[in-house]
Formats: C-alpha cells, structure tokens, sequence
C-alpha cells in the first residue's frame, strides 16, 4: 500500500511540474495569450494604414484634384499665372534667434 501511495504522489507531483513549469504550462498559454493580442492589435493598425493608402491610391487614380492638392501640398507646385505668397510669422522667427 505505501507503495502505490509514493508512486500515485510521484505521479502527482510529475503533472504539477508539467501544468506549471513544463512545455504546455500555465505560464507559457499566459506569454503566448499576451503575444497573440499584440499581434491582434499590430494587425488593426497595418489594417487601418491599408485601407488609408487603398484609398488614397483609389483617389490618385480617380481624380486629377488629389494629384493637384498633392502636388501643391509637397512639391510646392503653383499652377500657371498664379501668384504665390508665403506668409512669416514675425514673432515665431524672433523666438528661434533667441
């Protein structure tokens, strides 16, 4: 009898090891929880960026007024007989002598 109860303790402490250390444990299921939601979350943000630059290609392809406003925005293109004026903040540009 005592020993089936030292080998059924030896089994039992055996499983306790594998649920909280070994491969498969408490722990790891916790780590790998934790990675997959911030992959999840990664993934949400990629999919948001995606489906901005989708629409924003749809946009390039679609009409001439993005390229326009693209142009103007970061080129700094002005169309024909325009006239350009740039305004400077004069207290702005006294701060950065300063």
């Amino acid at each position: 009898m005592k020993f089936i109860t030292v080998m059924l303790f030896t089994m039992l402490m055996l499983l306790q090891y594998r649920l909280w250390i070994g491969n498969g444990s408490l722990t790891e299921v916790h780590h790998l929880q934790q990675e997959k939601q911030s992959i999840l979350e990664e993934n949400d943000s990629l999919k948001e960026r995606n489906d901005s630059l989708a629409a924003e290609v749809l946009d390039l392809k679609q009409g001439l007024d993005a390229i326009e406003e693209r142009a103007r925005s970061e080129m700094g293109m002005i169309k024909k007989d325009e006239t350009f004026y740039q305004l400077v903040d004069t207290q702005y540009l006294s701060k950065q002598r300063n």
